[in-house]
């Protein structure tokens, strides 16, 4: 039972806080940090690979404040802050934190979305929107979170009249923040923002702004609605002006485009024969993804960064497929292309490799090929491997990841190719067992 749950409907009118945002401060640290008490109070980063060469997915509220974030390479953090400590990621273990913590807020009011792995966001009712009853949710949550998970894992709640501004809301104050945005209030308390601190203004539409002469949040909130369409060339700067001034905007639907995998090479894996064993096992944790999404798909990629600098990328279309085997042999022939194409950059070795499925299809939606040959040999093979992939996914789930692999050959590279969370996608437990 909820303890604050109150019914929608009541007497009196609605207050100006339509949604309550939860962010989770500095999350896979504060996650180690509750895990590893010697890890409290200190400097930490999370490295998503067992290299020097690669970047922090996550950094402490300790670490940050000497200067160390999200996205600073490993050897960089080392330099700047002496003896911090790096912790290998843990992916499996922060979606097990997140659905702990998604029960904890639960108990006091209902999540209407789970917006990342560190990220929810719910709706306000009743006597909830006003800015009382708000606060003492706001305490509640945290409260609960701190009893049933630790106080090492603290989060920035934002109180506004749309989720778009309680989102921004909760980046206001950190770590451990409460900031109500009343609508009264705006535009005025947006004026401190930057245009990195808005969802949806990256670095290349900053640049088209600043293009513009729009160079503060004055100059951003005091577009007519016309000018912001010309600008972003569409609807979308229309619909971001609008949730800034408080408005609820209905957010798109979206729909799945594409299964990818993508990894940045450990300096022992960068060699080309390593290299292609660590994409070809991306490639069959691709394929076992899709088949538990029910999608097949037309369109097969890879994409490699080399030591050197270059890039390489490539793609094909293929029958409608999830087999495993088929799109193993899409990446070799993809492969031996680059090879040829690029014989020396492939020599000094490989930085990255990516693979991405696309033109996707769910199955419960495509129409039957009425003039697909059943007796066709290609057909009956692809049919035949499609059902030993998922016999081979259902053993995997049951044994543990890599108990059966067919993307690999002898070459082990488990804890190269681990499930890793996207922020804006947060993994099915099946995933650990791909």
């Amino acid at each position: 039972m909820r303890s604050l749950a109150v019914p929608d409907a009541f007497p009196g009118p609605l207050g100006p806080y339509r949604w309550l945002y939860l962010d989770l401060n500095s999350y896979f640290a504060s996650v180690e940090q509750q895990e590893y008490p010697h890890l409290r109070g200190k400097p930490v980063v999370v490295s998503p690979a067992p290299t020097e060469f690669t970047v922090a997915i996550a950094a402490s509220i300790e670490a940050k404040r000497l200067g160390v974030k999200t996205g600073t390479p490993i050897h960089e953090a080392r330099r700047l802050i002496p003896g911090i400590h790096v912790v290998p990621a843990r992916h499996d273990l922060y979606v097990r934190y997140h659905h702990r913590i998604a029960r904890a807020l639960d108990k006091h009011i209902p999540i209407e979305a789970a917006c990342s792995i560190d990220e929810f966001a719910c709706r306000l009712t009743g006597t909830q929107t006003h800015e009382a009853k708000g606060r003492t949710i706001a305490a509640a949550i945290k409260a609960q979170i701190a009893k049933d998970i630790g106080l090492f894992v603290r989060a920035s709640i934002g109180l506004a009249p749309n989720k778009f501004l309680a989102k921004i809301a909760t980046n206001m104050q950190k770590p451990d923040g409460l900031v109500l945005l009343n609508k009264n209030d705006l535009p005025k308390r947006l004026y401190g923002l930057g245009f990195k601190d808005i969802p949806g203004i990256g670095r290349a539409m900053t640049r088209r702004l600043e293009r513009a002469n729009i160079t503060d949040m004055a100059g951003l909130l005091a577009l007519a609605p016309k000018q912001a369409r010309a600008i972003w060339n569409g609807v979308q700067g229309e619909r971001l002006l609008a949730a800034l001034g408080g408005v609820e905007v209905e957010e798109p639907r979206t729909v799945r485009r594409s299964v990818s995998h993508s990894h940045v090479l450990a300096k022992a894996m960068r060699a080309a024969p390593h290299a292609r064993a660590v994409s070809r096992r991306l490639t069959a944790k691709a394929a076992s993804r899709l088949r538990r999404l029910d999608y097949q798909t037309r369109r097969f990629g890879l994409h490699v960064r080399f030591v050197s600098g270059g890039r390489w990328r490539g793609d094909a279309g293929i029958q409608a497929t999830q087999d495993s085997f088929l799109l193993l042999r899409t990446h070799d022939s993809l492969w031996a292309q680059m090879h040829e194409q690029h014989p020396a950059e492939c020599a000094r070795g490989l930085r990255q490799v990516s693979v991405w499925m696309a033109n996707l299809y769910a199955i419960d939606a495509q129409v039957p090929d009425l003039f697909a040959n059943g007796g066709d040999a290609a057909f009956t093979r692809s049919k035949a491997h499609e059902q030993l992939c998922h016999a081979l996914d259902g053993l995997n789930a049951r044994y543990g990841r890599n108990a059966i692999s067919i993307g690999a050959h002898n070459m082990d590279v488990g804890q190269y190719t681990g499930v890793k969370i996207a922020f804006t996608r947060i993994p099915d437990a099946s995933e650990f067992d791909e």
